[in-house]
């Protein structure tokens, strides 16, 4: 036991050096107050708090947190049968599944984004295929628009929703599905009451892992969406970098880090909740 508490040391102290110490930094910057020029005074304020209830600020906050409850719906729903299929294929079809879903992780995350620009510009591919097959006659504005940062997020995070529930589908016990067959449940019901509730570790892993990767992407808004859609990140971003409002970038921080933790215990709770139902309905 006490050697187990020992081991516990380097991941204490890591967490503590680049977590626990650097969001203390931040809560604390967010009450203090700026000058003219951008430098730091130390003085109590509430003033960063108060600009977040500004209308402008609100409307991108709750932009943002559709943007990533969106994403995490769009990934979820075609992840799981994909997940489904690979983990219920053969030896050979699961590592070629698994490989072809680890792929975009060969390639550099801008390269990849970029990549959807010269599909969706107005001379890009996609354009110029529906040009050439008589479908419109003017190009369509699919780039720098919402649709496009929508698609640029699901199209790169999707993996971090495949996997853990892959990951949780292969290591469930076969033997139940076949027991629930010889009873004669039927495969949806098998599925509804036995695949699903055991894959719900690999949901909530997932769902977790995107939902808190696209709040944090102001990449993908940049160079998909331009300055017409930003989420709360490209705020942050440019209070930090360009406003030199350190205060409010941190206030900015702090409110979507809380607010995400509550949806996160949310949903958790949701998902113990369904399950709970699931094994009453059983019994």
């Amino acid at each position: 036991m006490r050697k187990s508490k020992l081991l516990l040391i380097p991941v204490l102290f890591w967490l503590s050096l680049f977590l626990i110490i650097p969001m203390i930094i931040v809560i604390g910057i967010s009450f203090l107050q700026r000058d003219v020029q951008g430098n730091l005074v130390f003085t109590f304020s509430l003033e960063a708090y108060k600009t977040f209830f500004d209308p402008l600020y609100l409307g991108i906050y709750w932009e943002t947190i559709v943007l990533s409850v969106l994403t995490t719906l769009i990934c979820l729903i075609v992840s799981y049968p994909l997940a489904y299929y690979i983990a219920n294929a053969s030896p050979r079809i699961q590592a070629w599944g698994l490989i072809l879903v680890t792929v975009p992780f060969w390639i550099n995350f801008l390269i990849r984004t970029y990549a959807w620009v010269l599909l969706l510009r107005t001379q890009g591919v996609v354009n110029t295929f529906l040009i050439n097959l008589g479908w419109i006659d003017q190009p369509l504005q699919l780039l720098y628009t919402k649709g496009a940062v929508l698609l640029g997020m699901v199209y790169n995070f999707i993996p971090f929703m495949v996997l853990p529930i892959y990951v949780a589908l292969e290591q469930m016990d076969k033997r139940l599905l076949d027991a629930a067959s010889d009873l004669g449940a039927s495969r949806w019901k098998a599925f509804r009451h036995i695949t699903l509730p055991q894959s719900k570790s690999g949901i909530m892993t997932g769902s977790v892992l995107v939902y808190v990767s696209v709040t944090g992407m102001f990449v993908v808004t940049d160079i998909l969406g331009g300055a017409k859609s930003p989420i709360i990140s490209n705020i942050i971003q440019q209070q930090f970098l360009g406003a030199r409002n350190w205060p409010f970038g941190a206030a900015l921080s702090v409110i979507f880090v809380i607010t995400s933790l509550v949806l996160i215990v949310l949903f958790n709770r949701a998902m113990q909740a369904r399950h709970q139902r699931v094994k009453e309905g059983r019994a």
